[in-house]
Order: C-alpha cells, then structure tokens, then sequence
C-alpha cells in the first residue's frame, strides 16, 4: 500500500499520559548507492535513490516527555549532546518540529528533553543529520504509538519516514536495514516521493555481511551545505539527464542487489559518486569537495581491484571522505593490501 500525505494527520483525541515518559530510540547512518541529488518544496527528491544502511554508525536519542497542563503555542523542548546544553543546535530542531506538527499535534501537550548521542566520533565527516532526525522522528512515532495504540505498524512505519525526510531528505532512509528505497519509481512498487520504504527482497549473498570501511580524509563540517548543494540542481546544465540516468541506475542497482552481480554493482555505484561530484563541479557556482588524497586512495582501490582481482569498489557523499565497499571475506586481505596504505583515520562499519 502506498500511503499520500493526508494518511499521516492525526485527528483522533487521546488520554494524556499522568506522569512523565522516557523513551529511546537509535537509527542507523546511510550511504547512498545512487545518489539523491536535487529537490523540490518541502524536501521532496527530484530522482530516487537506493542506499545500504550501517550497523555501527548510528544516532541515540533518548527524550524525557513530561506532560504540559495545556498545550504550548511553540514547542517546548531542550536539546542535549551527550549531556550538554546545546542551544545553537536548537532552532534546526525547532524548524523540523515546526515542518511536522500537523501530522502529530500531540507533540505539543509535552515539554520534551532530548538527549542525543552518536556512536561515531563527533565532526567525523559523517553526516550525521540523517540519523539523527531518523532517531527523533522514530521517538514521535513512538509516543503516538502509545497514544494511539490502534494504528497499524505498516502506517507508522512509513509515517517515521515521512517525519524524519521533514528533517533531512536523506533521513528518510535512515530507518531500516539493510537496503531503503526513497523516491517514487514507475517500475518499483510502492515506492513514494513522501518516504522511503525497505523493498521486498532478500538481499543476494554477495552483499550479505558487507562492509564500508570509511577513510576520514577531511573531519568536520562541510564548506559547502547539501542544502546548498540541492538548490543548485534547480538550474543546472545537466538536471534533466541526470534525473532519467538517477532513474535508470536505481531500476538497476534495484535488481543487481538481487541478482549479486558485482561488476555491475561496482560500475554503478562508482559512476554514481563520481557523477554527484561531477554536479557539483559543473553547477553555478561550481564547487570541488574532493581532496588530493580522495583521489589517491580512488587510484588505489582501483588499483587493488584490477591486481588483486577483488570486487572492491569506492563511494563518496558530498565531501571529500571515501566510503570503500567490500564483502567481510577479503577484510583481511584489503588490511594488507589497501587499508595499510592508507595514513588516516578510518571507521569501519557493516551493512
């Protein structure tokens, strides 16, 4: 079933709880295998795209919900990380919480303490806003799963979807694991512009047990925003091929996830990362986030793939970093044989 917008507004009354709730909910990091790229108002994708989830890298949020006489006018809540007041972070947290009241009104009946870890070293280079509106939009779900305890999980689970893309487009996949679909496909059922969903199938044994070995080429905050990034695809040279090759590879990774094929799993998602880049490198302004030392270790996995004769390929987000992919059986190899050239700092994650 696909759900449309007016699925998720509540209207229902609910018994207020008597006394004060903690929740807590986690959600997982994502890397895309084909690339969202562009949107449209309000954070709606203009290609779909298909990512991994990780099993490490993730956000834990955890919220005290302590029950208001009446309803606040603005949002009641204080923001944490890892214990500490983080008042700066605040105003993004209250334009989500804005984005999303009218589908759960509920939230403001609460004054809401949220305290929020990640379990990745902080300015890692991981972007981390999609795990954590992920883990905040699972907490909201949460509540209303208690408050209206006969909505039906199918419903709920696309509605946390739906809440955490209000957030960061990216956060919409930032829900299961280990493979989300996000953006509507002719040729994918059930698929949605409004959220992502997991797909059917059972993932083929080639990626079963893979791995992303994450190589921090360059730590902390982006120089260039993806909500920067995004706009500049309203007018680029390039918008409309790269929307139909967007829809052309995510039928195919689609399949290939099924099929195990890992040439042409490779050939994509190595064309896709390279292509995000290339957008950005040919947008107006133009901008280039790779570093000397991205392209080295590029050189390198490439290298290693054609000697060593092991399906090890790269991927890149919208910074310089590389995520390197690979199944867990040539772990040992590639520690000799690649990762030991490598001189920088390096998480390794699991699908």
């Amino acid at each position: 079933m696909v759900f449309q917008e007016k699925d998720f507004i509540i209207s229902a009354n609910y018994k207020k709880p008597a006394t004060e709730l903690v929740l807590q909910q986690e959600a997982p990091s994502n890397i895309a295998l084909v690339k969202y790229w562009g949107k449209y108002p309000v954070q709606l994708p203009m290609n779909p795209s298909i990512s991994f989830s990780l099993n490490k890298s993730k956000t834990i949020t955890t919220v005290k919900l302590i029950p208001l006489k009446k309803p606040a006018i603005q949002m009641d809540f204080q923001f944490y990380f890892e214990g500490i007041r983080k008042p700066d972070f605040e105003p993004k947290i209250a334009a989500f919480f804005k984005r999303i009241e009218k589908y759960v009104p509920y939230i403001h009946y609460f004054h809401w303490k949220i305290d929020s870890r990640n379990t990745f070293p902080h300015s890692s280079g991981i972007a981390s806003s999609a795990s954590a509106f992920a883990a905040l939009a699972k907490l909201v779900v949460e509540l209303e799963k208690i408050l209206f305890p006969e909505q039906r999980n199918e419903k709920l689970l696309a509605k946390t979807s739906f809440l955490a893309r209000l957030g960061s487009g990216s956060a919409s996949r930032s829900i299961e694991h280990p493979v989300m679909i996000w953006g509507q496909h002719p040729q994918i059922a059930g698929t949605s512009d409004l959220y992502a969903i997991k797909p059917d199938f059972i993932l083929h044994p080639n990626f079963q047990h893979y791995k992303d070995t994450i190589v921090l080429v360059e730590k902390g905050q982006k120089k260039v925003s993806s909500t920067a990034g995004h706009s500049l695809m309203n007018n680029h040279i390039y918008k409309e091929q790269r929307i139909k090759t967007a829809f052309d590879n995510t039928q195919k990774m689609y399949q290939i996830l099924q099929s195990g094929d890992l040439e042409a799993f490779i050939r994509i998602t190595e064309e896709e990362a390279l292509g995000l880049h290339a957008l950005m490198m040919t947008s107006r302004p133009n901008y280039l986030l790779m570093m000397p030392e991205t392209l080295r270790i590029l050189h390198l996995i490439r290298e290693v793939r054609k000697t060593e004769n092991i399906p090890v390929c790269f991927t890149l987000d919208a910074g310089a970093n590389v995520h390197i992919l690979y199944s867990g059986k040539y772990q040992k190899a590639l520690e000799t044989l690649l990762f030991a050239q490598i001189n920088m700092d390096k998480i390794f994650d699991e699908v």
